[in-house]
Parts: C-alpha cells; structure tokens; sequence
C-alpha cells in the first residue's frame, strides 16, 4: 500500500487522480462544514469549482430543497444562504436539504479530484474513520491537502499526517513518499496542541480576525465521529454501509 501527498491541488492535473483513491482534506473549515452538515441530516453536498456556477445550478435543479453554502475569503458570500462556518450548519437549517457548497480551497480541491475511483473528505474529527476506511480497501490512495489560496497549509499536512499515523496503526503495509514523510514528521512534531496549531496558522490567524474563533475550536476536535463523506455522481453523501466491503481490493 502506498501513500502519497499532495500539499496543494495548485500544479495537478484533474486527469492525474483518475482511478485513484483521495483523500481530500481541508480543516479550516471546509472538510468540517461538510462532515457537521451530513452529520446533522443534510441529504446531499454539491461542490463546485466558482460561485457562478453554484447559483447557476441551485435553481430549481434539486425540487426547492436546496442550500446555497460557501465562502469566498472567509465572508459568506452574497446572496448564500450560509457561509463557511460548521456550527451554522445544524440539523434545523440543513436536515434534508441539498447544499451546493463553493469554499476558496476546500471546494475546489474536490472538483479538482472528481475522476478519483474513490474519493473521501477528511479532517480530524473523523480520522479514525477514514483511516479504517482505507485499511479496509487494502490499496494505493492520495491524500490531496487543500492549502491556502494555491499553497501550503500546516494544518492540512499536519491532518495528512495524523491519518498515515492512524493507518500505520493499523497495518505495517505502507509505504510513503517524500511529502507523506514529511507530513508525518510534522504531525509528530506539532500536532499534540490542534487547537494551538490551528490559532497559531496563517488561516486560523486570519478567521480569529473575522471573529470565527469557535470554528478553530470545532475544528481541532479529533476522533467526534464516523461520519465517512464519499463523493460519487459529482455529489457527496455519507457513505453506504456496504460500499467499502462490496469493493475491497487484495494486493
């Protein structure tokens, strides 16, 4: 089994993910709006790659049940009906609702990966979930890291690493490349203090800014739940019972 991470989706082809299995993460804040949103009962999330195509396709395509969601440089964008924050993504606001959801990097990053055979989002919240997910395919997967306005981001790497961590845990099957390395060595050097990491990061320093302090601490939360989100047919759902063990693979 080998992993390989990508720090930022900026110089990859679309292309270059077909057929694979991804990882895409992006703490702040992506990754955990969409994990609180199908936690709490949202039927569906479909994310795009730019704000016009967002509004193009919310109107009237999915029977009035539909969410504008997303950001644009931490702001609600105008116009949405919700912004970037998890904790406004609660079980009355999103229960049943289908989200089209555009964030600056997160978004993007899983557009960019949309020909993956297999493609999962991850944050630390559920760690502990993907990381079994992926032990239980038992094959080579990336892990695409959303970063920051086209580059690094250290709370991105540092969940890359936590996850290689969690499957080493599991399996001594596994091999990394360079950036997977890497991210591991991070992860072991700073990532004891999440919440810490996150605040003391470029994003998590420009959110604090904008007065979205309690996203970094929903965020730094690790292992609060199984909530597995799986995009397939250019949606993501919470993943099937069944849809892992239907299409193990053995080396």
């Amino acid at each position: 089994m080998k992993c390989n991470v990508i720090l930022c989706p900026s110089n990859i082809e679309e292309l270059y993910f077909t057929g694979k299995t991804v990882v895409v993460i992006d703490v702040l804040r992506a990754s955990n709006t969409i994990i609180n949103a199908l936690k709490n009962g949202a039927k569906e999330i479909v994310p795009v790659g730019n704000v016009e195509f967002a509004v193009k396709i919310s109107g009237g395509m999915f029977g009035g049940q539909t969410l504008l969601g997303g950001e644009r440089n931490t702001k609600k964008i105008d116009g949405f009906a919700l912004g970037n924050s998890p904790l406004e993504y609660t079980e009355d606001v999103v229960s049943g609702k289908t989200i089209v959801f555009f964030t600056t990097n997160g978004s993007r990053a899983i557009v960019k990966a949309k020909f993956s055979e297999k493609l999962f989002v991850c944050s630390f919240s559920n760690l502990s979930a993907i990381s079994k997910t992926i032990m239980e395919l038992n094959t080579d997967f990336e892990i695409l890291c959303s970063g920051r306005n086209n580059s690094f981001s250290i709370e991105d790497s540092i969940c890359a690493g936590k996850l290689i961590a969690q499957v080493q845990t599991l399996t001594n099957n596994i091999e990394l490349n360079d950036t997977a390395k890497a991210s591991f060595m991070l992860s072991k050097s700073y990532g004891t203090n999440l919440l810490k990491i996150l605040k003391e990061s470029e994003h998590g320093k420009l959110l604090m800014e904008n007065g979205f302090e309690e996203d970094l601490n929903f965020c730094s939360k690790l292992d609060e739940n199984e909530v597995i989100p799986y995009f397939s047919e250019n949606v993501i759902k919470l993943m099937p019972v069944d849809k892992v063990s239907s299409k193990k693979k053995t080396n």
